[in-house]
């Protein structure tokens, strides 16, 4: 299973109530952080949830309302007695500019990692997490991101028997693990079957529309998106300053079969975005408005 948690869903400025931009995930012990906005800490602290356990903080992009909490969690997580690396993942500037951030966070109990982005789409597996980083449009170099649950096949004795593997491996095998025994190599397929469904969570803020986001959000549990703007005045305005609007996001949703949307990222301006919802929902019924702390529990299907 894997724990999802909206931690800030303001875009340009914090708000009372609102923090800006930051998703959360939690996996198998390890948690997983998207974009660091100012009161991503507090947030994380509200929702009652660690620093501790923080390996991979990701960003869209480099604009302040998406990394100016990042000095602050670097010293709070060692203050948590963090010892372990952290890899931090990014747009080409990735270093430069977290070093420069770092002036005000120079001497942290663990190293530091970094992962550039230079290629449109790019995969990183690290802690359990299948991390798909993709190319947006924005007035800058910006990624969405699809984090995946891989779910292995499910164990057959009967496969194991007719394969004449030892029972003793059995365990190391659908634990994905290749073994080389007595000349003879034994591999998972040996004893599982095909892999089943996993859990697919897309997050993507500051874009127009593209191709790339409906592509790389197909088929998700969870797709949490940019909804900058509700009202539908302000059309000209998420063009102009490459942002997306309500309806904009539900399109995306409907065009990528996704389960679920969740709409984050909103403007000062849009105080109730309940109030603007009705429309985006004519498009994909399933749309939700995103709120500080908006949390989900993602599991595997049961009938896989």
């Amino acid at each position: 299973m894997l724990d999802v948690c909206l931690l800030g869903t303001s875009g340009m400025m914090p708000l009372p109530g609102r923090s800006l931009t930051a998703l959360m995930t939690r996996f198998n012990g390890s948690s997983l952080l998207i974009d660091c906005g100012e009161g991503t800490q507090v947030s994380i602290r509200e929702k009652g949830w660690s620093f501790h356990d923080i390996d991979i903080i990701c960003f869209t992009h480099y604009h302040g309302d998406h990394i100016s909490g990042l000095p602050g969690l670097l010293l709070s997580m060692g203050n948590a007695d963090r010892t372990e690396p952290v890899t931090l993942i990014g747009p080409k500037g990735l270093e430069k500019v977290v070093n420069s951030l770092r002036i005000i966070a120079p001497e942290l109990p663990f190293d530091i990692y970094f992962k550039e982005l230079n290629r449109a789409e790019e995969v990183i597996e690290l802690k359990g997490y299948e991390i798909r980083a993709f190319r947006v449009r924005h007035n800058v170099i910006c990624y969405g991101y699809s984090i995946i649950i891989r779910r292995g096949g499910r164990f057959y004795t009967d496969m194991a028997h007719e394969n004449n593997v030892p029972q003793r491996l059995w365990n190391r095998l659908q634990k994905g693990e290749i073994i080389e025994e007595e000349g003879r190599i034994y591999t998972p397929n040996l004893v599982l079957g095909p892999e089943r469904k996993g859990i697919k969570l897309t997050y993507c803020t500051d874009s127009r529309p593209t191709k790339s986001i409906i592509e790389n959000a197909k088929v998700s549990d969870l797709f949490i998106c940019e909804g900058m703007y509700g009202e539908r005045e302000k059309d000209p305005k998420a063009r102009e300053y490459k942002h997306m609007t309500f309806n904009e996001a539900a399109r995306i949703a409907k065009a990528a079969e996704v389960r679920e949307l969740w709409l984050t990222h909103y403007s000062p301006s849009l105080t109730r975005p309940e109030d603007f919802i009705a429309s985006a929902r004519r498009i994909f019924p399933n749309t939700k408005p995103g709120k500080d702390r908006k949390s989900v529990t993602l599991e595997f299907d049961k009938n896989e």
